[in-house]
């Protein structure tokens, strides 16, 4: 062979080594929160033009609006960190040859949450035990749970055998072949799971006001019940940009977390 067969671009491997170039540049980055930074500024400049009641004015200001947000937001992280706590370990164990015969009731078991409306499901849940914050939150992880089950176990499950197979015969155990190949390989198709599960949970929370949950939920019912459309409108903006917002941090966590080369 000649040298040449063995020369290497060197902008080549300076690109392959550049995470932005991999993934996305820096426009790319910076565009989703500049379009949601517009839309909140607005949606603030054509409030702040419209003529106010006492009944929108209670709903549309800065102290009610951070505090509806800020449960918004924690209805988010809980139920999606149980989310996590409970599909991705059930996922990895259903892919294992040994838990076959239970696979087909398993996944059963996780298609009655997004079976059941929504809906019914939150209101059958405070029925049965209360209302509040955690009622939400069994709500939200029974309607979310399955695409990150369904995602873990397609990961795993795509892992080319051979790869698994070179990997115990160099020694490594099942659970070492788990952890170091399989898991690193399955990660892209696990973590789309994670962000529609994420996509899910912000869009359905706000159906947690109706067992007084909070959350944005509160001022778009309240402009409903209370005809109200600036009110509405502002509780459906505001819900939109937050879940549009959380799928971007979902998506920047998938470009740092995916593996090289993948």
């Amino acid at each position: 062979m000649t040298t040449a067969e063995f020369s290497v671009d060197p902008a080549a491997t300076s690109r392959s080594r550049d995470p932005s170039s991999r993934r996305r540049g820096l426009g790319g980055y910076l565009l989703t929160p500049v379009l949601l930074a517009g839309v909140l500024l607005a949606l603030y400049v054509w409030v702040d033009g419209q003529d106010l009641d006492s009944i929108e004015r209670r709903r549309v200001n800065i102290d009610f609006i951070t505090s509806a947000v800020t449960r918004h937001i924690e209805l988010t992280v809980v139920s999606t960190a149980l989310v996590l706590l409970i599909a991705i370990p059930t996922g990895m164990v259903l892919t294992r040859p040994f838990a076959r015969p239970i696979t087909a009731p398993a996944i059963a078991l996780f298609n009655i949450g997004q079976a059941v409306p929504s809906v019914a499901l939150i209101v059958i849940l405070a029925k049965g035990w209360t209302i509040g914050f955690w009622p939400a939150i069994a709500a939200l992880v029974a309607y979310s749970s399955l695409p990150v089950l369904r995602n873990t176990m397609v990961g795993l499950r795509q892992v080319d055998a051979t790869i698994i197979e070179s990997a115990r015969g160099m020694g490594m155990s099942k659970l070492g072949t788990l952890r170091r190949i399989e898991l690193p390989l399955a990660v892209p198709v696990m973590l789309a799971g994670v962000r529609i599960a994420l996509v899910l949970n912000v869009g359905t929370a706000v159906l947690a006001v109706f067992i007084n949950a909070g959350g944005l939920g509160e001022i778009i019912t309240t402009g409903i019940v209370q005809n109200r459309p600036v009110i509405t409108v502002v509780g459906g903006v505001l819900t939109a940009v937050l879940a549009l917002f959380v799928d971007y941090i979902a998506s920047l966590f998938e470009d740092v977390l995916r593996p090289r080369g993948l």
